[in-house]
């Protein structure tokens, strides 16, 4: 694939030219300095600044407005309270400092998707400042600084028809979304690859998830990012010229909007090329970023104190109080379940990734075996959880039924294929697993002389198996297990079968 390269003639004007791809050496000539700003709606039921819902998917274009959000002149905002509280939970759980005394500001644009010609938003004074998340990548620990946490409205939706405005044959407002309360998380340029990036996002997301204030979905844009790209050569402390990316609406799209752009812009420097700062957007049908305008910097938005909003002062009082409704953050849940039911790190990291995951998983071990509880959880029901696309404390089954299923399992009432058929059968309708077991005589069979009559004819009637296990193919067994199980409806302890068998062709 080409990629496109920008060089600046004698006389100063920019032209574009075609670059080839680079060869990893050549990329790798370069380190790429990555810094994330992530937008997050907040879980509040009515907008920012009115009482309008929150919840505009769905509904008629235009339908969920008032002249607020739709900035009628002689109107007045009123700041969301929960909005503020949920920004400062975030910031809390990201480790940013919250300082007393905060304010919002007017950002001057134009934008079709923007009614007012502002937005309200933070500058200077924000909520929340100077934090930090931690994370792994590929086992080296990666630590991204949190510039600031700050709270602001959302925009209008605008639907082109075709790729991004410049090419649109038309292009429809709809202000349904205009002032639903949004958080803006700004990351440090810390991070220095598409895989950090993406392992950041997967953290920062799993955090607002769990804290309540955000619902992570990236598709329909209730989570998403814009990514500020540069390269400099390695060993170099000079920044180069930024790119701002977006339309990344899925983890694998940041990855790849990232590392085709480190691709193109190391072409561009290889060739003798200028890079110049602007805005490009991740196109997913051809793989590739495209120009869409020249970046803004901070001056051009004229950003001035909003003059009808009150400033906030945020006693310490205030932030401690919010600081105890704070549940306990993934990275030091996934620690406490290692340490108190053995699990490895990679298990606990696997059922801590969702807060409901990790409640369920708690609420199960606390009535089976832990090593028991993880490993159904994580296979099976996993499995069916995704399949069905309905989660465990979701379904019929629910924690106490999945609890009573393993119990038979564990006791060797039941044997794992009945467990199996019975999760799946119970998982949507539910219902009392032993009364299932009881009422159709799904008992294990383990009355070792009945076992024995059977193990007997399966070797008569698969004497080339019992051949060749005496010749020495353990695989054989396995065949003979299958055939017994078979004779015995899916009902026999697999474990006295395979002694019964192994005994019999001595």
């Amino acid at each position: 694939m080409a990629h496109l390269a920008i060089a600046v003639g004698g006389d100063g004007r920019v032209s574009a030219q075609t670059a080839e791809p680079q060869t990893n050496s050549a990329v790798s000539a370069y380190e790429a300095v990555i810094g994330l700003e992530v937008h997050a709606q907040l879980l509040t039921r009515s907008k920012m600044f009115c009482a309008c819902s929150a919840e505009y998917i769905g509904k008629p274009a235009n339908s969920n407005t008032c002249p607020v959000c739709l900035g009628l002149p002689g109107v007045l905002p009123v700041i969301n309270r929960q909005a503020v509280e949920y920004t400062v939970l975030t910031a809390l759980a990201l480790n940013c400092e919250i300082p007393e005394f905060t304010k919002f500001d007017r950002k001057n644009y134009f934008y079709p998707d923007l009614p007012k010609g502002y937005q309200i938003s933070q500058y200077d004074m924000p909520l929340s400042r100077n934090g930090w998340l931690e994370f792994e990548v590929e086992g080296a620990p990666v630590r991204c600084g949190i510039t600031r946490v700050h709270l602001e409205e959302d925009t209008g939706t605008l639907h082109h028809a075709g790729d991004v405005l410049q090419s649109a044959r038309s292009s429809l407002v709809d202000l349904n979304r205009a002032g639903v309360p949004l958080m803006e998380i700004v990351g440090e340029p810390d991070l220095r690859s598409a895989e950090a990036a993406r392992e950041y996002l997967v953290r920062l997301r799993q955090i607002l998830m769990y804290i309540g204030v955000n619902d992570g979905n990236l598709e329909q844009g209730s989570f998403r990012c814009d990514a500020n790209v540069s390269l400099r050569v390695r060993g170099s402390d000079a920044l180069g010229t930024k790119v701002e990316i977006k339309n990344m609406n899925s983890f694998r799209a940041v990855h790849r909007a990232l590392q085709y752009e480190i691709e193109r812009q190391a072409a561009v420097l290889a060739g003798g090329g200028t890079l110049v700062q602007e805005t490009r957007g991740w196109v997913e049908a051809r793989g590739a970023t495209v120009s869409q305008r020249s970046k803004e910097y901070a001056h051009d938005y004229r950003y001035f104190p909003e003059p009808d909003l009150p400033p906030l002062a945020l006693d310490s009082a205030y932030t401690e109080r919010v600081r105890r409704t704070m549940p306990e953050l993934p990275a030091a849940r996934a620690q406490r379940l290692q340490e108190k039911f053995g699990l490895s790190a990679y298990d606990a990291a696997v059922l801590t990734a969702a807060r409901e995951d990790a409640d369920a998983y708690e609420a199960l071990a606390s009535q089976v075996p832990a090593k028991l509880a993880a490993n159904w959880l994580m296979g099976d029901v996993a499995a069916l959880a995704n399949e069905r696309r309905v989660a465990l404390h979701r379904s019929g089954l629910g924690v106490d039924g999945l609890a009573a299923l393993l119990r038979l399992l564990d006791a060797g009432t039941i044997n794992g294929p009945t467990a199996k058929a019975l999760l799946e059968e119970l998982y949507e309708s539910g219902g009392d697993p032993a009364a299932v077991v009881q009422e159709r005589g799904l008992g294990q069979l383990d009355d070792e002389a009945a076992l024995l009559a059977i193990v007997d004819e399966v070797i008569a009637a698969n004497a080339a198996a019992a051949a060749d296990f005496r010749a020495g193919k353990e695989a054989a067994l396995g065949r003979l297990v299958g055939q017994v199980m078979k004779a015995t409806g899916g009902k026999a302890q697999p474990q006295l079968v395979n002694r019964l068998l192994r005994e019999r062709l001595a």
